[in-house]
């Protein structure tokens, strides 16, 4: 029998009792599978287990590390754990044993960690839902019929749920904001370099793609990062310097700052009013804690993002896809990638090395521009997402028309891919319920390398506004 208060702790909370003595890893683990038997068959967050794996490590002695005995979930897209299989979310990668660890997952390991599965993802995790043809959809906690969000959707509703406090997420796109948004949790997208992304990899689509987790506290949030960023010999580029500490750079003093926040899109697009609401909900409880507040939004041609994101997006998941396909000896095609992802690959065959380059100086002139901004405003304030989470089932998946099936995503997520584009700081902020009691995230999004003032204000707005008692009825 596990620890039956389990769910009612953060993860260092868990960690502080584990080095108290009153609770032994091998009871978290054993919590953590308890939650997961009950729930996973209704929600689908988790596809792969290894509970024997982790009971084993939960025995022997762990690293000394913040987060020693904690239950964690790896994602099944660059979660690599030698051992385990990678693949994906999509039927072109077998479920062979992974012959490394990544980088990251050897510091989650080294900061006490206890790994005990995998979690859903879409297929390759090039879309803003997880409803893969391997896996199946994942389920909102808060409502079953509903889309977790993507790509880190089954670490979203596994950590919304309680089988773990965090979950390690990435993001290419908005895939931890995104499901942070959709499960009610905190999701931080660091600085472009800032966690590692070795040892097979450099970086990812030329810098879009970060590392992280999603939790349910700021204060896991940021000591995650105590336990992962840093450079590892051979990147091609470091983030900024990091503060002594990231957890007590977030317990320090939020300053007042002046902050900038959006009712529509990029373009001017009309937002959901739900979405809208959700941001001058943000707006007003931010000013009435002192800060400077203003409409206003940075310098952004969507009209020319999109398509510059879209050439460098595609080629690269191209690029992965034949890299697959020739160490298995496959074909892509329609019995191994679904729809939309077939012509995502189809579109990234036909990006050329110039169109490539002219994408990439694009998207680093929209950066340029961006951070000029900046210089006035500490903090842009969006909503995460366009409207609430769809209904499972709601984007068309099946088509290999790209335009129809990316654009409606782009109208569902048009705030998120930017900060990929510019390497900026963004985390997602649970401050917001629709009537129907979906959470609407908000985005708040800092200067390169300004994660500290991000968490800074998270803490202030937490205390504001606590969300960690507010969880799903299941």
């Amino acid at each position: 029998m596990g620890f039956a208060e389990y769910d009612r702790y953060d993860a260092l909370g868990l960690a502080e009792l584990v080095a108290k003595g009153a609770v032994s890893p091998l009871e978290l683990v054993d919590s953590a599978i308890e939650r997961i038997e009950a729930l996973n068959p209704r929600l689908n967050a988790v596809i792969f287990t290894d509970f024997d794996g982790a009971r084993a490590r939960a025995k022997a002695p762990l690293p000394d590390g913040p987060f020693r005995g904690v239950p964690f979930l790896l994602k099944d897209i660059l979660g690599d754990l030698a051992g385990w299989p990678t693949r994906n979310g999509s039927r072109i990668s077998p479920p062979v044993p992974m012959p490394f660890t990544a980088t990251l997952v050897q510091r989650f390991l080294a900061g006490g960690l206890v790994p005990i599965g995998k979690t859903n993802v879409p297929e390759f995790g090039v879309v803003a839902t997880t409803e893969s043809k391997l896996y199946g959809p994942a389920c909102n906690p808060w409502n079953p019929a509903h889309s977790t969000g993507g790509s880190s959707g089954g670490s979203g509703a596994a950590v919304a749920s309680g089988m773990v406090p965090v979950a390690h997420a990435n993001d290419g796109g908005g895939s931890i904001r995104i499901p942070a948004s959709c499960n009610g949790l905190v999701g931080l997208k660091p600085t472009r370099g800032r966690n590692p992304l070795g040892p097979l990899l450099g970086d990812v689509m030329g810098g879009l793609a970060a590392e992280h987790i999603v939790s349910r506290s700021v204060r896991d949030t940021a000591a995650m990062l105590d336990v992962t960023a840093g450079a590892e010999p051979g990147d091609p580029y470091a983030a900024p310097p990091a503060p002594p500490s990231w957890r007590r750079a977030a317990e320090a003093p939020c300053p007042k700052l002046r902050i900038a926040f959006a009712r529509s899109a990029p373009g001017g697009r009309a937002l959901d009013p739900q979405a809208v609401a959700a941001a001058e909900h943000a707006a007003k409880l931010c000013e009435s804690l002192g800060h400077h507040v203003e409409e206003a939004s940075p310098p952004v041609d969507n009209d020319a993002m999109v398509p510059a994101f879209m050439a460098i997006w595609s080629s690269g998941a191209a690029m992965q896809i034949d890299g697959i396909g020739m160490m298995t000896g496959q074909t892509p095609g329609p019995d191994n990638l679904e729809g939309l992802t077939r012509g995502l690959y189809a579109m990234g065959k036909a990006i050329s090395a110039p169109q490539l380059w002219g994408a990439i100086f694009q998207l680093q002139q929209m950066a340029r521009a961006v951070a000029a901004w900046h210089a006035d405003h500490d903090i842009w304030l969006t909503p995460t997402l366009g409207a609430p989470p769809p209904r499972n089932g709601s984007f068309p998946l099946d088509s290999e028309d790209v335009a129809a099936g990316f654009g409606a995503m782009t109208d569902y997520v048009p705030f998120t891919a930017i900060q990929n584009a510019t390497g900026q700081p963004a985390i997602n902020v649970p401050l917001w319920w629709t009537p129907e009691g979906l959470p609407m995230g908000t985005q708040f999004v800092g200067r390169f390398g300004e994660e500290a003032l991000l968490l800074q204000l998270a803490a202030q707005l937490e205390e504001a506004q606590p969300w960690f008692d507010r969880r799903p009825a299941l």
